[in-house]
């Protein structure tokens, strides 16, 4: 149906914007109304919009509609051609995308992230060090003796039978950590495999294998820190 008054192109706009718009139907006018406000603040935030990012994930106000408001501004941006709000947007979205994660995240998960930001991308043999230690003060020690009886314990001093320690719901044992980064490793490895297939020298092909070389460094980081958890010594 043609909208009376308007040219072809502009008609076609106006049913995309249309199309955009109704993505958000579903959901209470009131919440739609405060994540278009708070991804506002986001993009007039400037320098402060990690601080605004971090404060709005500390109250909550991440959700998957706020992600859903900055991929429809996204796709606005992307139909009128707008490549330098395209870009500032697709890194708001994964940026607000990675903090929603991060904070969904197992403890491995975010155990794993923590290492991996302790690096400073120049001592590498000094960052497999700090891990180590922090691999060390978080996993709980895995000796037989060690998993009956809490920390500190003096066998000399005690009387009556032995108990085992209450467990403690956050504990993250070495055993799942590694299980976990397995997995994550493999499916990796998967999506790369099916993503090197770029090729030529036009822009776009060049920032592809910019892209995939970067992850490549990264999972030869998290192999090393795989390799750490399943040889750590106490």
């Amino acid at each position: 149906m043609r909208l009376k008054g308007y040219p072809e192109e502009e008609e076609r706009k106006i049913e995309e914007y249309r199309e955009i718009s109704m993505r958000l139907k579903g959901y209470p006018e009131e919440d739609v109304i405060k994540a278009r406000k708070l991804v506002s603040s986001f993009i007039t935030a400037a320098e402060e919009v990690e601080e605004k990012i971090e404060e709005a994930a500390e109250k909550g106000e991440l959700t998957e509609l706020v992600l859903m408001v900055i991929w429809n501004r996204l796709d606005l941006a992307r139909r009128d051609d707008e490549k330098d709000v395209v870009r500032s947007l697709d890194l708001l979205y994964r940026r607000v995308e990675t903090e929603i994660l991060k904070r969904e995240a197992t403890p491995g998960m975010r155990l794993l992230n923590d290492l991996l930001n302790m690096y400073d991308g120049f001592d590498y043999d000094g960052w497999l060090k700090k891990c180590q230690k922090c691999m060390i003060d978080t996993f709980p020690r895995e000796d037989p003796f060690s998993i009956l009886v809490p920390p500190g314990f003096d066998i000399d001093k005690h009387q009556g039978p032995l108990r085992p320690p209450l467990e403690v719901d956050d504990t993250l044992l070495r055993v799942d950590f590694v299980r976990e980064v397995d997995a994550l490793l493999q499916e990796v490895r998967h999506e790369q495999s099916e993503a090197q297939n770029a090729e030529g020298l036009d822009p776009e092909s060049v920032a592809i294998k910019l892209k995939q070389q970067e992850k490549q460094r990264t999972i030869r980081q998290v192999e090393a820190l795989l390799d750490l958890a399943i040889n750590l010594n106490w």
